[in-house]
């Protein structure tokens, strides 16, 4: 029944993922932490989000933007290896209290970007990467941040899910290896997250109708709702933390 329980809850996770192109570790890792300990849940997860970037990646193939996916990879890959060795030294509640503020203050900073219409560019993005590739490996996810960051590259519906999972997926794929060289992620922990990624694989090609019928004012207000949802959720944990 544990395992039903994670399949169905990855299943929606990766339906909502797959629309807003977050979300899906903010709902899963409580479940995993529950089901499997909290020293597996993040190398658990870290292999389930491989496999929805994965999913997202060949559901939207097509548009992918790869000038966009480069710059925020190449400098990324490495920066999450950095962040993944350095897990144990910095305070992760610190870093929660940080990200969780970061993501509540991009909503209205979103809008005034808007306003003024401007956008980031190619170089931004990849110091965005570095930055965001380095707390990804710290932080079970940094999904929430790195969809503001593509937002304001210009990036919009099947573009923007396309692009931002094919340039995480790099970065988690570099954290996982990282977690597998220093013993964090045998074979056990490998087959628990197959099976939550599974879940999640499914849920992105389930979104994929939704997001061809979303109206891009639909899409930004859900954008919205998802980092609102994702600042409040990383500061209840924060306060909440052991």
């Amino acid at each position: 029944m544990t395992y039903v329980f994670v399949c169905l809850v990855g299943l929606v996770a990766g339906t909502i993922s797959g629309i807003v192109g977050t979300g899906s570790s903010i709902m899963l890792v409580p479940v995993l932490v529950y089901a499997f300990g909290p020293k597996q849940a993040v190398p658990i997860m870290a292999v389930a989000a491989v496999m929805a970037n994965v999913s997202r990646v060949l559901a939207w193939w097509r548009e992918v933007d790869w000038r966009a996916c480069a710059a925020y990879a190449l400098p990324g890959i490495p920066a999450a290896a950095f962040g993944a060795r350095t897990l144990l030294v910095l305070p992760p509640r610190a870093v929660d209290l940080a990200i969780g503020s970061f993501l509540i203050a991009m909503v209205p900073m979103r809008h005034w970007l808007a306003r003024h219409e401007l956008k980031i560019t190619l170089w931004q993005l990849a110091l965005g990467g570095a930055v965001i590739g380095y707390l990804t490996g710290i932080v079970v996810s940094t999904g929430p941040l790195s969809v503001p960051l593509f937002l304001f590259y210009g990036l919009s519906k099947g573009a923007f899910l396309a692009t931002e999972a094919a340039s995480s997926l790099g970065v988690y794929l570099s954290k996982s290896a990282t977690f597998q060289r220093f013993g964090a992620l045998d074979a056990d922990v490998a087959i628990k997250g197959l099976i939550a990624g599974s879940s999640l694989m499914f849920g992105a090609f389930i979104a994929k109708r939704f997001v061809l019928t979303l109206k891009p004012d639909a899409f930004r207000l859900m954008m919205d709702g998802i980092m609102l949802a994702a600042g409040v959720s990383v500061l209840w944990n924060a306060a909440h933390a052991d």
